[in-house]
């Protein structure tokens, strides 16, 4: 029996149990319950109709559905919570207890579990992660917010694996468990619609490094570190020459040591991605060779919807970077693709504060095609300033009018970049969807 098996089954013996959300992680955390655990009861509860046969849920599994999905968890001994759900009482009003897959996954095996989290890059990071692990001949596994439940990759954890782990700010919310080396990349304003304040967005991120424990590692941006603390704890910066790893020009500077970036050999596009392999690096180092640290560097190939080149049409590169959902990533896109022509921006309306983009926008000299919620918002802003050019600036109500405006408006040679600076929400089921959708669009244009 593996050491999660038994940890697993001894929780949840002749317990009362629900999984909160029946998306991929509260199928995972089914099935592990099926397979393995001898609970008193079981049932699973969410807003939205649960089909018993076609995802074989046994019989004596209760169903609890629709809006009142969540006024029963008192009923109940613990409750795993799917991170997409926002509970609407704290876990302190509630007389359960509020658990997760991730928050099992760390108490059992922490110590060989690299985290990271951080508003933008944290999926790049984690896949480069993995991906150097992986070629250097170390026995890992991915997981977490990347799109694989944790659950899926426990039961054959062995001593020695090790887990390179993406994580959201919702998997982290409620967590009392941190990682053994923990990486914390940046901090933007993001989901405000949930968290109201940045402040308390960035109070759930914390506990990424917060139940550290002594000799325990945090890589954390310089602009965000704590003052001290138990664990060891080295700054990064792309800014700043004082931090622990400098990031400047190409180069990663470290102890007074300079590694030189494979700009040339590297697929990875954009100087903000010069951070991100900073990252990897130091982090990779605990494990792996230099050597093979750059060999697996310059074999890795960038995620879809991430400044992904599309296609090129009538003289015109189409990039998809579907994923920015902040001003901070738009920028970047604009800077780091070669030969920006125009943007397409906008989404969902989360309430962010969209001055820096705008102002940026303004000193530039890119087409800027605004859509959507946010889009409309940012048009009207620009509408009411003194606007470098604004006869560059559009408004069309969705991403097809927008792709055809683009078609039309961005010059022969240049580019063309979907780097919404918003969520897809309400618009989309995710930013992979919308990304595809706008694929589609570049290629109906031929």
């Amino acid at each position: 029996m593996s050491k999660f098996v038994e940890y697993i089954r001894g929780y949840t013996a002749g317990k009362k149990i629900c999984i909160l959300g029946f998306g991929r992680e509260g199928k995972s955390t089914y099935n592990i319950l099926k397979k393995y655990c001898v609970p008193e009861t079981v049932a699973i509860s969410d807003l939205n109709p649960i089909d018993r046969n076609i995802n074989n849920i046994l019989e004596n599994v209760q169903l609890i559905t629709g809006e009142n999905y969540q006024s029963c968890l008192d009923d109940f001994d613990m409750v795993f919570k799917s991170p997409g759900i926002v509970l609407e009482k704290s876990p302190q009003e509630l007389k359960c207890d509020i658990t997760s897959e991730t928050q099992i996954l760390f108490t059992v095996f922490r110590e060989q579990i690299i985290g990271i989290t951080g508003t933008k890059g944290k999926s790049t990071v984690t896949s480069l992660i993995y991906h150097i692990l992986k070629e250097s001949g170390v026995d890992c596994r991915i997981a977490g917010n990347i799109g694989i439940p944790v659950f899926d990759i426990a039961e054959d954890m062995k001593e020695d694996t090790v887990v390179v782990c993406e994580l959201s700010c919702h998997q982290l919310e409620y967590m009392t468990v941190s990682p053994e080396k923990a990486v914390f990349l940046n901090l933007y304003e993001e989901h405000l619609d949930h968290y109201g304040t940045i402040e308390k967005y960035y109070n759930a991120k914390k506990n990424i490094y917060l139940h550290q424990k002594e000799h325990d590692c945090l890589l954390i941006n310089s602009e965000i570190a704590p003052e001290g603390g138990k664990q060891y704890i080295y700054t990064v910066s792309a800014a700043d020459p004082d931090a622990d790893i400098y990031v400047h020009d190409g180069k990663i500077i470290r102890n007074g040591e300079a590694y030189d970036i494979p700009v040339e050999k590297i697929k990875l596009l954009g100087v903000h991605n010069h951070y991100n392999i900073a990252i990897a690096y130091a982090v990779a180092e605990f494990y792996v060779e230099k050597t093979d640290i750059e060999k697996a560097l310059c074999s890795f190939s960038p995620l879809a919807h991430r400044l992904e080149y599309v296609d090129t049409v009538n003289g015109v590169r189409y990039y998809d970077d579907s994923i920015s959902t902040a001003c901070a990533t738009a920028i970047e896109a604009v800077k780091s693709v070669p030969q920006a022509g125009t943007i397409l921006i906008g989404g969902m309306d989360r309430g962010i504060d969209y001055s820096d983009l705008v102002d940026f926008l303004s000193s530039s000299d890119v087409n800027v095609i605004c859509m959507e919620a946010s889009g409309k918002r940012i048009f009207d802003m620009i509408s009411k300033m003194n606007f470098n050019a604004p006869e560059r600036v559009h408004y069309v109500s969705h991403l097809e009018e927008a792709v055809k405006l683009a078609s039309e408006i961005t010059p022969s040679g240049m580019s063309c970049i979907l780097s919404p600076a918003a969520a897809s929400y309400g618009i989309f089921k995710n930013f992979e969807e919308r990304g595809d959708a706008f694929k589609k669009l570049v290629s109906a244009l031929k």
